[in-house]
């Protein structure tokens, strides 16, 4: 992969990232949270799909490597929603 094809690819998984904080309603960081948060989504996004036997939807294709968009923010929203309730703010007394 090119450095181009690098960049395009973390700038995607940012952008499934901050949606499925946006989506959730769940923020905690910044850009570098939302990329990890794409990533890890579309590992777990196309988890979901293998073991429920569905297709990618809108898949970009970078140098011969896909990378599902659709299946990225389901798998990020879930993945935030675990964290969200994980570390819920306890309010101070």
């Amino acid at each position: 992969m090119s450095l181009l094809e690098i960049l395009l690819l973390l700038l995607v998984a940012g952008v499934c990232g901050s949606l499925a904080q946006a989506i959730v309603g769940y923020s905690h960081g910044g850009c570098l949270v939302s990329i990890v948060l794409g990533l890890i989504g579309a590992l777990l996004g196309t988890y979901l799909a293998r073991a429920l036997g569905m297709g990618d939807f809108l898949a970009i294709n970078f140098n011969g490597r896909t990378f599902p968009i659709i299946w990225s923010i389901i798998g990020a929203t879930l993945f935030v929603a675990v964290l969200s309730l994980i570390s819920r703010r306890r309010p101070m007394v």
